[in-house]
């Protein structure tokens, strides 16, 4: 068993199982009830995703977190935002679509970043909290924070070489017929806070973007998104580029917007721990929407 953070323990399975029961055995002094509605409230995670199913499956090597009652009510007061992981260096969180990672001095609106730092300092009230990237307030998905200045510098000055995996899923306007591809051009950004993409090194920023096509109707397809740079708009700009803007993106090109807000969202993040030096990898599922608006 290792403790992850005040509140919160996880737990190495050693043999095959499921759910309940290894929580029936691990929680032996609380009655079925009440280990039935600890996993009710989403208070268990497996390999960093919460889940209430009574007979979730677990192999040797998976991890089952428990988050105590009184880390529970804490986390449930956060709006928009949703806790991964946590422990001494960084917190990793799943961002819903219209929620700011963090404000400019003239914006007063809830952030991310102002949820978190108020829930850190509950603890105590020195704790901070830093930003290490952001999201488009449109789009969803995971993001990491610093709990440190000196983690969050470690993290940015290393990011393209600590970061191992940096998935979105986009849905984009049109029937992309290739089952994959590549878009590598030279970004630059115009005094009107709009991204150009260039053919040619003008001096610009390079952008790498490699997309899977997952599924596609008449009107739009859904595609895996991997970086291989992380440049600001960069899905955006290279989706423009191609013909098949993203769904709701109408600064980049789109023509519709059937999900009520930006098609992107931001699936997978794996990077290396900046203490530990191991890889970890969390996940956030593809809205249904993205979903329905593709079949």
């Amino acid at each position: 068993m290792i403790t992850i953070h005040k509140g919160v323990t996880n737990h190495t399975i050693k043999t095959q199982t499921t759910l309940l029961p290894f929580l029936l055995e691990t929680l032996s002094g609380l009655s079925r009830n009440a280990v039935k509605s600890i996993l009710t409230r989403g208070q268990v995670a497996v390999n960093g995703k919460t889940t209430t199913q009574h007979n979730h499956p677990l192999e040797p090597g998976d991890i089952v977190g428990i988050t105590s009652n009184k880390v529970a009510k804490k986390t449930t007061a956060l709006k928009g935002i949703r806790i991964l992981y946590e422990d001494d260096a960084l917190i990793i969180i799943h961002k819903d679509s219209g929620i700011l990672s963090m404000a400019d001095r003239s914006q007063t609106e809830m952030t991310a970043y102002s949820q978190l730092t108020s829930y850190v300092k509950e603890e105590n009230k020195k704790n901070r909290i830093y930003i290490v990237h952001r999201l488009d307030r449109d789009t969803s998905g995971v993001m990491v924070y610093a709990k440190t200045e000196a983690i969050k510098l470690a993290l940015q000055k290393d990011w393209h070489t600590i970061v191992k995996e940096r998935t979105y899923i986009a849905l984009v306007e049109g029937v992309i017929t290739e089952d994959k591809g590549t878009i590598r051009s030279w970004l630059t950004e115009s005094k009107a806070m709009k991204v150009h993409s260039h053919n040619y090194d003008n001096g610009g920023k390079l952008a790498v973007t490699h997309y899977r096509k997952i599924r596609a109707n008449a009107h739009y397809s859904l595609l895996e998104v991997e970086l291989e740079t992380g440049r600001k708009n960069q899905i955006r700009v290279h989706m423009e580029e191609i013909g098949h803007p993203v769904a709701g993106d109408k600064k980049y090109g789109a023509q519709t917007n059937p999900l009520k807000r930006l098609g992107l969202h931001a699936s997978t993040l794996s990077f290396v721990h900046p203490t530990s030096g191991k890889i970890i990898r969390y996940n956030s599922k593809t809205p249904k929407d993205f979903l329905y608006h593709s079949k």
